[in-house]
């Protein structure tokens, strides 16, 4: 029997105007422990995003999308953040904000292979 891992995930959300709450999905964020996993999948549907939130620039909302792709890497080139562990760096990545790009709640779950659960989960919530 195969082993099943704790994981934990965050839906990544575009909020064009926080204080209204509205919220389109545009990525997941996948931390595994047990499989030493962390990454995450985004894509911008701009045509959705122009139609929910036309005064939004699609190049700070992709910049920062690379900058969480970048952080769950890690390494130098993620900066100090990207220095950290990899649990450090998911409970940074996920730590509630009020900013144009932010995570949901964090929800756990098992798996027995994160990469298909993340594209699994990926293919469920933002596609």
């Amino acid at each position: 029997m195969q082993e099943k891992y704790l994981f934990e995930y965050a839906v990544i959300r575009v909020v064009p105007k926080v204080e209204r709450e509205e919220f389109l999905n545009v990525g997941v964020i996948l931390y595994c422990a047990g499989q030493r996993f962390l990454k995450c999948i985004v894509e911008v549907n701009e045509t959705r995003l122009s139609a929910f939130a036309c005064e939004v620039e699609t190049t700070i909302i992709q910049s920062n999308l690379k900058a969480i792709e970048k952080i769950c890497i890690g390494g130098a080139e993620a900066g100090p953040i990207g220095q950290l562990d990899i649990a450090s760096r998911f409970r940074w990545l996920t730590a509630t904000r009020s900013t144009v790009v932010q995570a949901s709640k964090v929800h756990p779950g098992f798996c027995i292979n994160a990469e298909e659960t993340l594209l699994k989960l990926f293919q469920q919530l933002v596609l």
